[in-house]
């Protein structure tokens, strides 16, 4: 079977909606990098990752004494599983490709494709001795499973990063998720995922996106407030971007009970905005971004089919820029212990400040008064 249609068959199976909502476990998938690296882009990602290892002799011995029913499929072992039955033993037989030729030459090939495999999941893998009975090997995978996942954060953060369009929210988002592991809410992307899935808020939302108009607050929240009451944010924190955009958003955060404990506001100039943003542009061929003073295109037949997204056009952004410094004062004095940090310098220099407040303690009076959070449990995908 292709790795194509690997693929294909995999999103089909994964599409059904008792795996959605149950979760699913794939076994012996991907069996190369370059597979592993195909089921990635097409978000087939999953939680948990168990290796079950043994020494090949014992592989090899295993594979050996399998025997099938060949009526009912069922598989049993000459040494370990044999069947009491003599109706059964008739019907068994040894499935074809296990000789210790062939058992050899596959375990070989799964060496050779093992590291590349391993490099392409951030996440690591358990490694599980595979040579223990198997009521031992299963408490171990239940166990690794069921366990809450480790974040290097020195506590669970609940971060919310504002600032005009442009400042290098997302990026610092971005930063953030893969050095503590907090998960990255991006509003928006909220929004296009719940249309996408056809949720019944999705259905309510998707006239506003097609027609370009802003979603009403009572549904962005319904949306923000499914995903910040779920398991991994409450065990890991979250980063939020893209909401809120003025002070009554705020108030409605802090009514439903959703409270940052670090607020950060990219400080950015509109000349600084319209630099990063108007200059802009995209090739319609090779689909490469470019950027006409910090990342120019290579030809001169590249720059002249350049195409600019009608976003990044200059009244447009100034449009939107206007807005965001018209809103944003008064949500500035909701947040009184908000963080103001300069974003035009570079990427890495801004992290460095937002990771610096990130780290220390909390503050000895926070804006918003604590509250109990509402825990809504979503069962973990396998």
């Amino acid at each position: 079977m292709t790795a194509a249609l690997v693929i294909q068959v995999t999103q089909h199976l994964l599409s059904c909606e008792d795996l959605i909502h149950q979760g699913w476990i794939i076994e012996g998938i991907p069996e190369t990098r370059e597979l592993a690296r195909a089921l990635q882009e097409k978000g087939i990602i999953p939680r948990h990752i168990v290796v079950l290892h043994a020494e090949d002799t014992v592989l090899i011995e295993r594979n050996l004494g399998k025997r099938v029913d060949v009526f009912t499929g069922e598989v049993y072992h000459t040494t370990f599983d044999w069947p009491s039955d003599d109706m059964v033993v008739r019907n068994l037989k040894a499935p074809e490709g296990i000789s210790e030729v062939e058992t050899t030459r596959r375990l070989l090939k799964y060496h050779r494709n093992f590291p590349g495999i391993l490099q392409s999941y951030e996440k690591p893998m358990k490694l599980i001795n595979a040579d223990q009975p198997c009521a031992d090997v299963f408490s171990q995978v239940l166990t690794h499973v069921q366990a809450p996942p480790r974040t290097s954060a020195p506590f669970s953060p609940r971060i919310i990063l504002c600032g005009p369009p442009g400042c290098g929210k997302s990026l610092q988002a971005v930063l953030l998720s893969k050095k503590y592991g907090i998960i990255n809410v991006c509003c928006g992307q909220l929004l296009r995922e719940a249309v996408a899935n056809e949720t019944k808020l999705g259905e309510l939302i998707k006239p506003f996106l097609n027609e370009g108009w802003p979603v009403t607050d009572n549904l962005v929240i319904k949306v923000l407030m499914d995903r910040l009451n779920r398991l991994d944010c409450h065990i890991r924190g979250w980063v939020l971007h893209g909401f809120p955009r003025d002070e009554d958003q705020a108030k409605l955060m802090r009514n439903v009970g959703i409270a940052p404990n670090r607020v950060f506001f990219l400080n950015l100039t509109m000349e600084a905005i319209l630099e990063r943003l108007a200059y802009r542009a995209v090739d319609p061929v090779t689909g490469e971004r470019y950027h006409t003073l910090y990342n120019p295109a290579p030809s001169k037949k590249a720059f002249y089919r350049l195409l600019t997204h009608p976003k990044d056009v200059e009244e447009h952004v100034k449009t939107k820029v206007e807005m965001y410094f018209r809103l944003a004062g008064d949500m500035k004095e909701l947040f009184e212990d908000a963080v103001s940090i300069n974003a035009d310098q570079d990427p890495q220099t801004v992290f460095e400040y937002i990771e610096s407040y990130v780290v220390n303690p909390l503050p000895s009076s926070p804006t918003w008064k604590r509250r109990k959070p509402t825990l809504v449990i979503v069962r973990d995908n396998l």
